[in-house]
Protein backbone atom coordinates (compact mmCIF):
# COMPACT_ATOMS: atom_id res chain seq x y z
CA UNK A 1 0.00 0.00 0.00
CA UNK A 2 1.63 3.11 -1.04
CA UNK A 3 1.95 6.00 1.67
CA UNK A 4 0.39 9.20 0.65
CA UNK A 5 2.81 12.31 1.60
CA UNK A 6 1.15 15.66 3.05
CA UNK A 7 2.91 18.54 2.54
CA UNK A 8 2.99 22.22 3.52
CA UNK A 9 3.66 25.18 1.21
CA UNK A 10 5.91 27.63 3.40
CA UNK A 11 5.21 31.14 2.88
CA UNK A 12 7.76 33.98 2.11
CA UNK A 13 6.72 35.44 5.72
CA UNK A 14 8.98 33.31 7.40
CA UNK A 15 9.92 30.57 5.54
CA UNK A 16 12.77 28.93 7.86
CA UNK A 17 10.47 28.97 10.91
CA UNK A 18 7.77 27.32 9.39
CA UNK A 19 9.92 24.64 7.26
CA UNK A 20 11.39 23.98 10.79
CA UNK A 21 7.88 23.66 12.41
CA UNK A 22 6.60 21.30 9.87
CA UNK A 23 9.90 19.54 9.82
CA UNK A 24 9.04 18.49 13.14
CA UNK A 25 5.48 18.25 13.21
CA UNK A 26 4.68 15.53 11.10
CA UNK A 27 5.36 16.67 7.13
CA UNK A 28 6.51 14.16 5.09
CA UNK A 29 8.22 17.21 2.42
CA UNK A 30 8.27 21.04 2.35
CA UNK A 31 7.22 23.11 -0.40
CA UNK A 32 9.05 26.45 -0.61
CA UNK A 33 7.11 28.98 -3.42
CA UNK A 34 7.69 32.21 -3.63
CA UNK A 35 5.43 33.70 -6.37
CA UNK A 36 7.41 36.89 -7.16
CA UNK A 37 9.96 34.59 -8.13
CA UNK A 38 8.52 34.95 -11.71
CA UNK A 39 9.15 38.81 -11.93
CA UNK A 40 11.99 38.94 -10.24
CA UNK A 41 15.70 36.48 -9.95
CA UNK A 42 15.58 33.22 -7.79
CA UNK A 43 18.91 34.21 -6.54
CA UNK A 44 17.54 36.16 -3.15
CA UNK A 45 15.84 32.64 -2.53
CA UNK A 46 19.32 31.09 -2.56
CA UNK A 47 20.56 31.58 1.15
CA UNK A 48 16.56 30.86 2.54
CA UNK A 49 16.89 27.59 0.61
CA UNK A 50 19.77 27.12 2.05
CA UNK A 51 18.85 27.96 5.46
CA UNK A 52 15.95 25.92 5.70
CA UNK A 53 17.67 22.71 4.00
CA UNK A 54 20.26 22.96 6.73
CA UNK A 55 17.41 23.60 9.61
CA UNK A 56 14.76 20.21 8.06
CA UNK A 57 15.40 16.59 7.79
CA UNK A 58 12.58 15.88 5.16
CA UNK A 59 13.12 16.85 1.54
CA UNK A 60 12.80 20.44 0.31
CA UNK A 61 10.72 21.39 -3.23
CA UNK A 62 11.82 24.47 -4.46
CA UNK A 63 9.08 26.26 -6.68
CA UNK A 64 8.76 30.04 -8.70
CA UNK A 65 10.83 31.23 -10.93
CA UNK A 66 12.40 28.81 -12.63
CA UNK A 67 13.25 30.23 -16.64
CA UNK A 68 16.42 28.24 -17.24
CA UNK A 69 18.57 25.05 -16.55
CA UNK A 70 20.75 27.35 -14.50
CA UNK A 71 18.26 28.37 -12.14
CA UNK A 72 17.42 24.76 -11.87
CA UNK A 73 21.00 24.01 -10.88
CA UNK A 74 20.94 26.70 -8.61
CA UNK A 75 17.94 25.77 -6.65
CA UNK A 76 19.51 21.66 -6.30
CA UNK A 77 22.92 23.19 -5.65
CA UNK A 78 21.17 25.05 -2.73
CA UNK A 79 19.87 22.21 -1.29
CA UNK A 80 16.30 21.61 -2.59
CA UNK A 81 15.46 17.92 -3.42
CA UNK A 82 13.36 18.50 -6.00
CA UNK A 83 12.48 21.47 -8.43
CA UNK A 84 8.77 22.39 -9.45
CA UNK A 85 8.27 24.55 -12.75
CA UNK A 86 5.08 25.92 -13.91
CA UNK A 87 5.01 28.35 -17.22
CA UNK A 88 8.74 27.52 -18.24
CA UNK A 89 7.75 24.15 -19.63
CA UNK A 90 4.74 25.66 -21.83
CA UNK A 91 7.29 28.02 -23.51
CA UNK A 92 9.72 25.48 -24.56
CA UNK A 93 9.51 22.20 -23.35
CA UNK A 94 13.00 20.78 -23.61
CA UNK A 95 13.87 22.22 -20.37
CA UNK A 96 12.57 19.57 -19.25
CA UNK A 97 14.49 17.14 -21.21
CA UNK A 98 17.53 19.04 -20.25
CA UNK A 99 17.12 19.57 -16.63
CA UNK A 100 16.05 15.39 -16.24
CA UNK A 101 19.25 14.06 -18.14
CA UNK A 102 21.26 16.66 -16.21
CA UNK A 103 19.82 16.23 -12.85
CA UNK A 104 17.41 12.74 -13.36
CA UNK A 105 13.76 12.64 -14.06
CA UNK A 106 13.21 12.07 -9.96
CA UNK A 107 14.24 15.44 -9.59
CA UNK A 108 11.74 17.23 -11.67
CA UNK A 109 8.28 18.25 -10.99
CA UNK A 110 6.10 20.35 -13.52
CA UNK A 111 3.12 22.09 -12.44
CA UNK A 112 -0.14 21.57 -15.14
CA UNK A 113 -2.53 24.69 -14.13
CA UNK A 114 -5.97 23.89 -15.57
CA UNK A 115 -6.45 27.58 -15.32
CA UNK A 116 -3.70 27.40 -18.04
CA UNK A 117 -3.95 24.27 -19.85
CA UNK A 118 -6.59 23.72 -22.38
CA UNK A 119 -6.04 19.94 -22.54
CA UNK A 120 -3.94 19.06 -19.77
CA UNK A 121 -3.93 15.21 -20.63
CA UNK A 122 -2.15 16.07 -23.48
CA UNK A 123 0.26 18.37 -22.15
CA UNK A 124 0.93 15.84 -19.44
CA UNK A 125 1.69 13.47 -21.98
CA UNK A 126 4.39 15.54 -23.85
CA UNK A 127 6.07 16.22 -20.35
CA UNK A 128 6.40 12.57 -19.28
CA UNK A 129 7.80 12.10 -22.42
CA UNK A 130 10.49 14.69 -21.86
CA UNK A 131 11.24 13.38 -19.50
CA UNK A 132 9.23 14.68 -15.93
CA UNK A 133 9.02 12.83 -13.16
CA UNK A 134 6.21 14.11 -11.23
CA UNK A 135 2.92 16.22 -11.62
CA UNK A 136 1.75 18.97 -9.78
CA UNK A 137 -1.96 19.70 -10.67
CA UNK A 138 -3.40 23.43 -9.34
CA UNK A 139 -6.57 24.31 -8.66
CA UNK A 140 -8.64 22.68 -6.79
CA UNK A 141 -10.73 25.03 -5.42
CA UNK A 142 -11.41 26.39 -9.23
CA UNK A 143 -12.80 23.56 -10.65
CA UNK A 144 -15.93 21.70 -8.80
CA UNK A 145 -14.90 18.16 -11.19
CA UNK A 146 -10.91 18.49 -9.57
CA UNK A 147 -11.05 15.09 -8.38
CA UNK A 148 -11.87 13.67 -11.90
CA UNK A 149 -9.40 15.46 -14.05
CA UNK A 150 -6.74 14.36 -11.75
CA UNK A 151 -7.97 10.52 -11.99
CA UNK A 152 -8.08 11.16 -16.23
CA UNK A 153 -4.77 12.67 -16.13
CA UNK A 154 -3.11 9.85 -13.92
CA UNK A 155 -5.09 7.09 -16.32
CA UNK A 156 -3.45 8.46 -19.26
CA UNK A 157 -0.18 9.43 -18.05
CA UNK A 158 0.96 7.67 -15.62
CA UNK A 159 3.11 9.95 -13.40
CA UNK A 160 3.55 10.66 -9.80
CA UNK A 161 1.04 13.48 -8.91
CA UNK A 162 0.56 16.16 -6.26
CA UNK A 163 -2.88 17.52 -5.67
CA UNK A 164 -3.35 20.50 -4.37
CA UNK A 165 -5.34 22.24 -1.56
CA UNK A 166 -6.29 25.56 0.04
CA UNK A 167 -7.88 23.36 3.35
CA UNK A 168 -6.26 22.26 6.47
CA UNK A 169 -9.81 20.24 7.10
CA UNK A 170 -8.04 16.98 7.79
CA UNK A 171 -11.28 15.22 6.37
CA UNK A 172 -11.46 17.21 3.40
CA UNK A 173 -7.96 16.31 3.05
CA UNK A 174 -8.21 12.60 3.45
CA UNK A 175 -11.31 12.81 0.58
CA UNK A 176 -9.27 14.59 -2.00
CA UNK A 177 -6.61 12.09 -1.62
CA UNK A 178 -9.30 9.23 -1.67
CA UNK A 179 -10.96 10.38 -4.38
CA UNK A 180 -8.14 11.26 -6.73
CA UNK A 181 -5.70 8.47 -5.48
CA UNK A 182 -2.86 10.52 -5.83
CA UNK A 183 0.33 10.24 -4.34
CA UNK A 184 0.68 13.68 -2.38
CA UNK A 185 -1.40 16.69 -1.43
CA UNK A 186 0.11 20.23 -1.01
CA UNK A 187 -1.13 22.30 1.14
CA UNK A 188 -1.17 26.21 0.63
CA UNK A 189 -2.24 28.15 3.36
CA UNK A 190 -1.19 30.91 5.39
CA UNK A 191 -2.45 29.19 9.05
CA UNK A 192 0.22 27.05 10.48
CA UNK A 193 -1.95 23.84 10.57
CA UNK A 194 -1.31 20.54 12.79
CA UNK A 195 0.28 18.11 10.09
CA UNK A 196 -0.13 15.19 12.58
CA UNK A 197 -4.10 15.86 13.17
CA UNK A 198 -4.52 15.75 9.53
CA UNK A 199 -2.73 12.40 9.56
CA UNK A 200 -4.97 10.83 12.11
CA UNK A 201 -7.99 12.24 10.11
CA UNK A 202 -6.70 10.21 6.64
CA UNK A 203 -6.08 7.54 9.01
CA UNK A 204 -10.01 7.33 10.48
CA UNK A 205 -10.91 7.25 6.23
CA UNK A 206 -8.22 4.32 5.55
CA UNK A 207 -5.86 6.82 3.35
CA UNK A 208 -2.60 5.22 4.26
CA UNK A 209 -0.39 8.04 5.91
CA UNK A 210 2.97 7.97 7.58
CA UNK A 211 2.37 7.81 11.04
CA UNK A 212 4.43 6.39 14.25
CA UNK A 213 3.67 3.14 15.28
CA UNK A 214 4.86 0.97 18.42
CA UNK A 215 6.51 -2.31 17.46
CA UNK A 216 5.89 -3.78 20.69
CA UNK A 217 2.68 -2.93 22.66
CA UNK A 218 2.84 -0.78 26.27
CA UNK A 219 1.34 -4.21 28.21
CA UNK A 220 5.07 -6.16 27.39
CA UNK A 221 6.48 -3.02 29.15
CA UNK A 222 8.08 -3.55 32.80
CA UNK A 223 6.43 -0.70 34.88
CA UNK A 224 6.59 0.16 38.52
CA UNK A 225 3.52 -0.29 40.83
CA UNK A 226 1.90 2.81 39.81
CA UNK A 227 2.38 1.60 36.09
CA UNK A 228 4.44 4.51 35.26
CA UNK A 229 7.77 3.75 33.16
CA UNK A 230 10.72 6.32 33.33
CA UNK A 231 11.39 7.49 29.52
CA UNK A 232 14.72 9.60 29.28
CA UNK A 233 14.66 12.21 26.86
CA UNK A 234 17.95 13.22 24.51
CA UNK A 235 18.04 15.50 22.08
CA UNK A 236 18.66 13.49 18.17
CA UNK A 237 21.37 15.50 16.75
CA UNK A 238 23.49 16.42 19.18
CA UNK A 239 22.63 13.59 21.69
CA UNK A 240 22.59 15.52 24.67
CA UNK A 241 20.78 14.26 27.64
CA UNK A 242 17.69 17.17 28.53
CA UNK A 243 15.16 15.74 30.88
CA UNK A 244 13.78 12.41 32.06
CA UNK A 245 10.04 12.45 33.40
CA UNK A 246 7.79 9.03 33.62
CA UNK A 247 5.06 8.11 31.25
CA UNK A 248 1.39 6.00 31.96
CA UNK A 249 0.11 3.94 28.59
CA UNK A 250 -2.17 7.03 28.34
CA UNK A 251 0.70 9.18 27.90
CA UNK A 252 2.53 6.70 25.78
CA UNK A 253 -0.14 6.51 23.54
CA UNK A 254 -0.92 10.13 23.18
CA UNK A 255 3.14 11.18 22.59
CA UNK A 256 2.76 8.34 19.49
CA UNK A 257 -0.29 9.90 18.33
CA UNK A 258 0.53 13.20 18.47
CA UNK A 259 4.24 13.60 17.67
CA UNK A 260 4.42 15.77 20.72
CA UNK A 261 6.08 14.09 23.69
CA UNK A 262 3.73 13.82 26.81
CA UNK A 263 4.40 12.84 29.97
CA UNK A 264 2.46 11.82 33.31
CA UNK A 265 3.05 13.76 36.44
CA UNK A 266 2.96 11.71 39.42
CA UNK A 267 2.37 14.90 41.69
CA UNK A 268 -0.45 16.43 39.75
CA UNK A 269 -1.33 13.02 38.72
CA UNK A 270 -2.37 13.73 35.13
CA UNK A 271 -0.97 14.30 31.77
CA UNK A 272 1.42 16.67 30.86
CA UNK A 273 2.64 17.37 26.71
CA UNK A 274 5.88 19.03 27.23
CA UNK A 275 6.01 22.89 26.33
CA UNK A 276 2.16 23.19 26.44
CA UNK A 277 2.39 26.23 28.14
CA UNK A 278 5.98 27.39 27.56
CA UNK A 279 5.76 26.43 23.65
CA UNK A 280 9.14 24.46 24.28
CA UNK A 281 7.94 21.09 22.93
CA UNK A 282 9.42 18.16 21.92
CA UNK A 283 9.05 16.63 18.91
CA UNK A 284 9.49 12.50 18.64
CA UNK A 285 11.93 11.34 16.19
CA UNK A 286 12.46 7.95 17.64
CA UNK A 287 11.25 6.16 20.77
CA UNK A 288 13.26 2.83 21.76
CA UNK A 289 13.38 0.85 25.07
CA UNK A 290 15.89 -0.92 26.67
CA UNK A 291 16.89 -4.56 26.69
CA UNK A 292 15.09 -5.28 30.59
CA UNK A 293 11.77 -3.16 29.02
CA UNK A 294 11.74 -0.68 31.79
CA UNK A 295 13.12 2.39 30.08
CA UNK A 296 12.05 4.82 27.23
CA UNK A 297 14.94 6.64 24.90
CA UNK A 298 13.49 9.45 23.38
CA UNK A 299 14.94 11.12 20.82
CA UNK A 300 13.46 14.50 20.53
CA UNK A 301 13.48 17.75 18.64
CA UNK A 302 13.69 20.23 21.34
CA UNK A 303 12.23 23.67 20.91
CA UNK A 304 13.96 26.06 23.48
CA UNK A 305 14.80 25.05 26.68
CA UNK A 306 14.32 21.24 28.46
CA UNK A 307 14.04 22.75 31.81
CA UNK A 308 11.94 24.65 33.55
CA UNK A 309 14.70 27.00 34.87
CA UNK A 310 15.51 28.07 31.13
CA UNK A 311 18.62 25.56 30.92
CA UNK A 312 18.90 23.71 27.61
CA UNK A 313 19.19 20.59 29.90
CA UNK A 314 17.53 19.83 32.94
CA UNK A 315 21.38 18.60 33.76
CA UNK A 316 23.79 21.22 34.61
CA UNK A 317 24.89 20.62 38.03
CA UNK A 318 27.94 18.74 38.64
CA UNK A 319 28.12 16.41 41.36
CA UNK A 320 31.33 14.60 41.35
CA UNK A 321 33.83 15.04 38.45
CA UNK A 322 37.23 14.02 36.92
CA UNK A 323 39.27 15.76 34.07
CA UNK A 324 38.82 13.57 31.05
CA UNK A 325 39.36 14.14 27.09
CA UNK A 326 35.85 14.74 26.33
CA UNK A 327 36.92 15.86 22.69
CA UNK A 328 34.18 14.50 20.29
CA UNK A 329 35.85 14.06 17.07
CA UNK A 330 32.79 13.96 14.82
CA UNK A 331 31.97 17.51 15.69
CA UNK A 332 35.44 19.22 15.86
CA UNK A 333 35.49 20.10 12.17
CA UNK A 334 32.28 21.90 12.95
CA UNK A 335 33.49 23.67 16.04
CA UNK A 336 36.73 25.10 13.86
CA UNK A 337 34.62 25.73 11.17
CA UNK A 338 32.28 27.99 13.75
CA UNK A 339 35.29 29.98 15.08
CA UNK A 340 36.40 30.75 11.35
CA UNK A 341 32.70 32.11 10.99
CA UNK A 342 32.94 33.93 14.45
CA UNK A 343 36.04 35.51 12.78
CA UNK A 344 34.33 36.51 9.42
CA UNK A 345 31.25 37.93 11.11
CA UNK A 346 33.30 39.50 14.43
CA UNK A 347 36.71 40.47 13.27
CA UNK A 348 39.66 40.37 15.45
CA UNK A 349 42.61 42.36 15.43
CA UNK A 350 45.94 40.13 14.19
CA UNK A 351 43.83 37.21 13.65
CA UNK A 352 45.43 34.96 10.17
CA UNK A 353 41.80 33.75 9.24
CA UNK A 354 40.48 37.80 9.47
CA UNK A 355 44.34 38.27 6.86
CA UNK A 356 42.78 36.07 4.56
CA UNK A 357 39.27 37.26 4.59
CA UNK A 358 40.78 41.01 3.98
CA UNK A 359 43.08 39.38 1.30
CA UNK A 360 40.15 37.95 -0.68
CA UNK A 361 39.47 34.81 -2.69
CA UNK A 362 42.09 34.65 -4.60
CA UNK A 363 44.57 34.70 -1.62
CA UNK A 364 42.58 31.93 0.18
CA UNK A 365 42.90 29.99 -3.02
CA UNK A 366 46.71 30.18 -3.28
CA UNK A 367 46.57 29.29 0.17
CA UNK A 368 44.76 26.70 -0.23
CA UNK A 369 46.67 25.15 -3.13
CA UNK A 370 50.00 25.76 -1.71
CA UNK A 371 48.83 23.54 1.26
CA UNK A 372 47.51 20.70 -0.85
CA UNK A 373 50.44 20.93 -2.24
CA UNK A 374 52.37 20.33 0.88
CA UNK A 375 50.33 17.01 1.65
CA UNK A 376 51.51 15.50 -1.82
CA UNK A 377 55.20 16.67 -0.39
CA UNK A 378 54.74 15.38 3.22
CA UNK A 379 52.89 11.70 1.83
CA UNK A 380 56.32 10.93 -0.18
CA UNK A 381 58.18 11.56 3.40
CA UNK A 382 58.04 8.25 5.50
CA UNK A 383 57.39 10.25 8.61
CA UNK A 384 53.61 10.39 8.96
CA UNK A 385 53.79 13.19 11.07
CA UNK A 386 54.47 16.15 8.81
CA UNK A 387 51.65 15.16 6.96
CA UNK A 388 49.14 14.85 10.27
CA UNK A 389 50.39 18.96 10.23
CA UNK A 390 49.91 19.51 6.09
CA UNK A 391 46.55 17.97 6.53
CA UNK A 392 45.72 19.48 9.41
CA UNK A 393 46.62 22.89 7.66
CA UNK A 394 44.81 21.92 4.58
CA UNK A 395 41.99 21.21 6.31
CA UNK A 396 41.72 24.87 7.94
CA UNK A 397 42.16 27.01 4.69
CA UNK A 398 40.02 24.51 3.24
CA UNK A 399 37.35 25.68 6.04
CA UNK A 400 38.20 29.56 4.87
CA UNK A 401 37.29 29.01 1.90
CA UNK A 402 33.81 27.07 2.84
CA UNK A 403 33.72 29.97 4.93
CA UNK A 404 34.15 32.06 2.58
CA UNK A 405 31.43 30.89 -0.05
CA UNK A 406 29.28 30.82 2.77
CA UNK A 407 29.38 26.79 2.07
CA UNK A 408 28.73 24.77 5.65
CA UNK A 409 29.50 20.97 6.83
CA UNK A 410 25.91 20.30 6.86
CA UNK A 411 26.21 20.94 2.39
CA UNK A 412 28.95 18.31 2.44
CA UNK A 413 27.30 16.05 4.79
CA UNK A 414 24.21 16.02 2.89
CA UNK A 415 26.10 15.75 -0.54
CA UNK A 416 27.93 12.71 0.37
CA UNK A 417 24.62 11.50 2.09
CA UNK A 418 22.80 11.71 -1.18
CA UNK A 419 25.89 9.67 -3.17
CA UNK A 420 25.39 7.23 -1.00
Amino acid sequence: MDIKKIIPCVTMENPVAEAKFYNDAGADEVAFFDANATRESIDKNIPIIKEITSEIDIPLIACGGVRRLEDIKKLLYAGASKVCMNSAPRNDISIVSEASDRFGSERIIVTIDLTEVSDPIEYGLRLKEAGCGELLILHHNSFPDYPDIVKKIRTRVKLPTIVSSYSTDGAKIADLLAETNAESISLYNLEQHDVMQIKQECRKKKVPVNLFESSIPFSEFKLDEKGLIPCIAQDYKTGAVLMMAYMNEESYMKTIETGRMTYYSRSRQELWTKGETSGHFQYVKSLIIDCDKDTILAKVSQVGAACHTGNPTCFYTPLVTKEYNDTNPLTVFKDVYDIIMDRKKNPKEGSYTNYLFDKGIDKILKKFGEEATEVVIAAKNPDPEEMKYEISDLLYHMMVLMAERSMTWDDIIKELADRE
